[in-house]
C-alpha cells in the first residue's frame, strides 16, 4: 500500500451567492488541474435564516453535474423541465445539467433555523457536455452506511467502498463521494483509486492526515488537567486537504473525533472554459451557450 501524502491544506473562505446566500467556498473558479474532474465545492452552513432564505433563484446550468448533499434543513428545487421536489436532511441530489437547464434552489432551515449542506460541481467530458439533463434524488435512508469495528462510520453517496456501492450511478467521472466519521483518537486507512485526484473536507472535529512524521494542517489546542497542550497540526473545521498520489488516505482523529467528506475522481484532462454555472471546453462554445440564453434556445428538447 502507498499512503497518499498531503500536498496542501487551505481554509474555506466566506462569500455570497444566489440572492444573498452566505456560504463558505472551499474551492472553485480557479485552476482546475489539482481538483479535476471537480470544479467547485461550497459549504452552505448557516443558522441565521436571513443569510440563506432568499436562496438561489432561477439560473442556468450547462456542461456540468451538480451534487447537493443536505445535512440539516431542506432545499426545495425546481427546473424549466417541470421537475420539482424537496431535499430533506441526509438526502442527495445529483443533477446532470448536460445540454442545459434552468434551475432554482430555495433552502429552508430546520426547527432551530439551521441550514447545512454542500454543493459539489463535477465537470462533464466534451462527449457528454450536450447530453440530456437528468436527476437522481436519493433519500437519506437509501444511502448505505458502514460501521467498522473501531466505530468508524462511512456513508457512501457514490462509488464502491468496503464492498458496498452508493446509490448514485452512471456518473461520467466515476467518482467516490463519502461522508466519513472517525471516533476520537482512532487512526484509520481508507482505500482510494490510484488514478484519481482526491481531497478531504473537514467539517466537524479535527484530525491529522499524513503518511509520515510530518503532518500538514491547522494547529488546535486542547486542555488536559488545566493545562493547554498541542495536538500536532490537526486539520479542523472548514479545512480542505489535497492529497498526492497513492492508494490509501490515512487519518488520525483528534480527541473529539473527525468528520469529513472524502471525494475522489479520475481526471478528465480537457480544457475548461466557464462562466459561472456554464462550463464548456472552448471560449467559442461558451459564447454559443450565452447566445442560446439570449435567444431562448438554451433549453433543448430530449433527443
Amino acid at each position: 500500500m502507498t499512503f497518499r501524502p498531503v500536498k496542501s491544506t487551505s481554509q474555506a473562505h466566506p462569500t455570497m451567492e444566489g440572492a444573498g446566500v452566505h456560504l463558505h467556498r472551499v474551492f472553485g473558479f480557479g485552476d482546475t488541474t489539482e481538483s479535476d474532474p471537480f470544479l467547485l465545492l461550497d459549504d452552505f452552513r448557516n443558522d441565521v435564516p436571513e443569510h440563506y432564505e432568499r436562496g438561489f433563484p432561477w439560473h442556468p446550468h450547462r456542461g456540468i453535474e451538480t451534487i447537493t448533499y443536505v445535512l440539516e434543513g431542506e432545499v426545495a428545487h425546481g427546473d424549466s423541465l417541470g421537475n420539482h421536489g424537496v431535499l430533506g436532511a441526509g438526502s442527495v441530489q445529483w443533477m446532470t445539467a448536460g445540454s442545459g437547464i434552468m434551475h432554482q434552489e430555495m433552502p429552508n432551515g430546520n426547527s432551530a433555523g439551521q441550514m447545512h449542506g454542500f454543493q459539489l460541481w463535477a465537470n462533464l467530458p466534451s462527449s457528454l457536455k450536450m447530453t440530456d439533463p437528468r436527476y437522481q434524488d436519493i433519500a437519506g435512508a437509501d444511502i448505505p452506511e458502514i460501521i467498522d469495528d473501531d466505530g468508524t462510520r462511512v456513508k457512501i453517496i457514490t462509488g464502491k467502498f468496503w464492498g458496498k456501492s452508493g446509490p448514485v450511478d452512471g456518473i461520467a467521472a466515476d467518482p467516490l463521494y463519502l461522508d466519513v466519521s472517525v471516533p476520537p483518537n482512532v487512526k484509520k486507512s481508507l482505500p482510494i483509486d490510484t488514478r484519481a485526484n482526491a481531497f478531504a473536507y473537514v467539517f466537524a472535529g479535527a484530525g491529522r492526515f499524513s503518511d509520515a512524521a510530518d503532518p500538514v494542517g491547522v494547529r488546535i489546542e486542547k486542555e488536559v488537567a488545566g493545562q493547554e497542550v498541542n495536538i500536532r497540526d490537526l486539520s479542523g473545521n472548514r479545512t480542505l486537504v489535497r492529497f498526492g498520489g497513492g492508494d490509501e488516505v490515512v487519518v488520525q482523529a483528534g480527541h473529539e473525533g473527525v468528520r469529513f467528506l472524502l471525494v475522489a475522481g479520475r481526471p478528465i484532462q480537457e480544457p475548461v472554459a466557464w462562466h459561472g454555472p456554464i462550463v464548456m471546453n472552448t471560449r467559442g462554445e461558451l459564447h454559443k451557450a450565452m447566445k442560446d440564453l439570449q435567444n431562448g434556445t438554451f433549453i433543448r428538447s430530449a433527443h
